[in-house]
């Protein structure tokens, strides 16, 4: 059984892989938050929890050669677009100098496979967390070698992510208290934890044929949040954008058309041209030309949340 190290492994995107594969890999978590890491165990006892963090680089080093992993899930980082504005440093630390250490781990303890996991705020970024992720798929692209395979995974907003809107919005329906929007016409990309670890799936599959320096991103559906709120409450209030926050989110953009490789619902962002013009994607992909979710969509995402997320922390 191959051994997977997740770093962030208690986070929605690594809980989300962990409950879909613990019984394919044994997997260990590695994560500084005591409280989450403990709750993991409760629910995944398979799972070896390990306590530290991605900037702490003797601890990284130490505990990915007792490990000694076949592949490595790069999912810690600082997500909150708001706290990377107002503070900057601690986002460089967690998502750039923690990036630089995983990869300099991995190639240094021959680690196989290095995944990291992106957003589509890395594409066109005009925030702080958008260019903390631009840059880390730069280094893992940069990293990528016939002996230790490198690539990242890009998607949009996971569905319950710790601290994101939906629980936060029922968390505000469940005090009584009106749903704060900032804006009627906000878009944004979202999928559920299912999603997630299916795009991570193919990308092990992808690299364990020899095959990396690349960014794997699907085909998904946009949301209006304005269409999302009325699904869980009829109190909506207007608070206006937060600093860094966009109306609408882009996934693929046009500069990088040229690089893409479509295939089936799933896209390649090469680290060359795709000389194959009839296998590229034709036009970039946002949150304002992707196909809508239907109103059924919606009300599965949110009972999708209520049944496997717990943690109604703000937003």
């Amino acid at each position: 059984m191959k051994k997977i190290f997740i770093t962030g492994g208690s986070g929605t995107v690594g809980s989300s892989f962990i409950q879909q594969n613990i019984n394919k890999y044994k997997i260990y978590s590695y994560s500084r938050n005591e409280k989450s890491q403990v709750a993991l165990k409760r629910t995944f006892p398979k799972v070896e929890i390990i306590l530290g963090s991605v900037e702490d680089e003797f601890n990284l080093e130490n505990s990915i050669r007792l490990v000694k992993p076949d592949i490595i899930i790069h999912a810690a980082a600082l997500k909150h677009v708001d706290s990377a504005e107002k503070q900057p440093i601690e986002m460089v630390k967690s998502n750039i100098v923690g990036s630089k250490n995983i990869i300099e781990i991995s190639t240094k303890t021959n680690v196989p496979i290095t995944i990291g996991i992106s957003t589509d705020k890395a594409c066109n970024p005009n925030n702080l967390y958008g260019y903390s992720k631009k840059i880390m798929e730069k280094m893992f692209i940069e990293a990528n070698n016939e002996k230790n395979i490198f690539c990242c995974t890009r998607f949009g907003n996971v569905a319950g992510s710790n601290g994101s809107v939906i629980p936060f919005w029922l968390n505000c329906k469940n005090q009584g208290k009106p749903l704060p929007l900032t804006d009627e016409n906000m878009t944004r990309l979202m999928l559920d934890g299912k999603e997630v670890s299916s795009i991570i799936e193919r990308c092990i599959y992808e690299c364990e044929q020899k095959s990396g320096g690349f960014i794997l991103s699907k085909m998904m559906k946009k949301i209006l949040l304005k269409d999302l709120a009325n699904k869980i409450s009829d109190k909506i209030e207007l608070v206006g954008l937060r600093p860094g926050e966009e109306l609408m989110e882009s996934l693929i953009s046009e500069e990088e058309l040229i690089f893409t490789r479509v295939d089936k619902d799933y896209i390649f962002i090469l680290n060359r041209e795709n000389t194959d013009k009839t296998t590229r994607l034709k036009n970039p992909l946002s949150s304002s030309n992707a196909t809508k979710m239907s109103d059924t969509e919606l009300i599965n995402l949110v009972e999708y949340v209520r049944e496997n997320n717990t943690n109604t922390m703000t937003y």
